[in-house]
């Protein structure tokens, strides 16, 4: 495939009667990210990715591909693809023929779309089953095919939507690693909408985190996840706590902080609940001005010496350790 464009979002909006659904954002996707949509139900990243794949009317704004504007083109003429979140395969029809269907609809011979449809499965490692039909497949299989579906398109930017979650656990980790595998070997742009704090994490080079129909925070995921800007960015990611000093409110991850006697440290809490995790112990603590404060001990360093629900303990962490929010 040729080298990918450039995505962007301008001042992209979409209305629904008096509801915003999305409010007015700006977003440059450079060309060949993995890029993940993240944030709660509700925030707008579905809307988004709807209005990029042309399945969603742009109220304002717009979506620009490849330095053209691409709000108005129907989405079959956009370089776009979308995988939907159930799959949408059809069940009369087998494998080969699903994968196959967008270039029967364009008029494409029988054997040229076939010959495609193969190529395209044994990029997914599908070939086995090219004759089965959905009904006879599990569902990473439907998936896989699903994902041929979309790429037979060839399109400069795949979009994909909550692709993972009617996975099981184990099986979603698995779909996680071939997802970014073949991202890399295809070179095009993923966007990718989840909710899924760790999805986000273990696939996205970018992380563009919206909340309210805005987006509160974009960048590489190591940047997003250590240095969130906003009291909502460090609650939602998970492992951090947001805790109100003098100078202001920060941000501190779970496992920077230590214990020591009460009165010794920069606060004090006292313990709600433990939770042993495996290879961690998630300390629950209500500390000083009625915060809600969590603290990941090491195994080994918790068992040394336990501690028992009640007990009020003080806690420590370094300066490098804060990272200040916005007001």
């Amino acid at each position: 495939m040729s080298t990918p464009p450039d995505l962007e979002l301008v001042s992209l909006t979409k209305r629904y009667g008096s509801t915003v659904a999305v409010d007015a954002i700006n977003h440059h996707f450079h060309a060949g990210v993995y890029a993940c949509l993240l944030g709660p139900s509700g925030c707008g990243k579905s809307s988004t990715l709807r209005m990029i794949a042309g399945h969603e009317s742009v109220s304002d704004g717009s979506v620009v591909l490849g330095g053209a504007d691409v709000s108005h083109l129907p989405p079959a003429k956009r370089g776009t693809a979308m995988m939907f979140q159930n799959y949408a395969l059809f069940p009369h029809l087998s494998v080969t023929d699903n994968v196959a269907f967008s270039l029967k609809m364009k008029g494409v011979d029988t054997a040229t779309r076939r010959k495609r449809a193969l190529e395209m499965l044994e990029l997914v490692d599908m070939t086995a089953q090219a004759e089965r039909l959905p009904a006879q497949l599990s569902g990473g299989q439907q998936q896989r095919v699903a994902l041929a579906r979309a790429l037979i398109t060839q399109p400069q930017v795949l979009l994909l939507d909550e692709p993972l979650s009617a996975l099981d656990p184990f099986l979603r980790i698995r779909m996680r690693s071939e997802l970014k595998k073949l991202q890399r070997e295809l070179g095009i742009t993923f966007v990718h909408v989840t909710h899924g704090q760790d999805e986000a994490l273990a696939l996205a080079d970018e992380i563009v985190v919206m909340n309210n129909a805005v987006i509160e925070q974009a960048g590489p995921a190591r940047e997003v996840f250590n240095a969130p800007r906003t009291d909502f960015v460090a609650r939602f990611m998970g492992g951090h706590n947001v805790v109100a000093l003098p100078q202001g409110r920060v941000a501190i991850r779970s496992d920077r902080i230590g214990l020591t006697e009460p009165a010794q440290g920069r606060l004090d809490g006292r313990i709600v609940t433990i939770e042993y995790q495996g290879t961690a112990v998630t300390l629950n603590l209500r500390a000083t001005g009625d915060q809600d404060i969590a603290a990941l001990i090491p195994e080994e360093e918790f068992f040394a010496n336990p501690l028992t629900e009640g007990a009020t303990v003080g806690l420590t962490w370094d300066d490098a350790a804060m990272h200040p929010l916005r007001a």
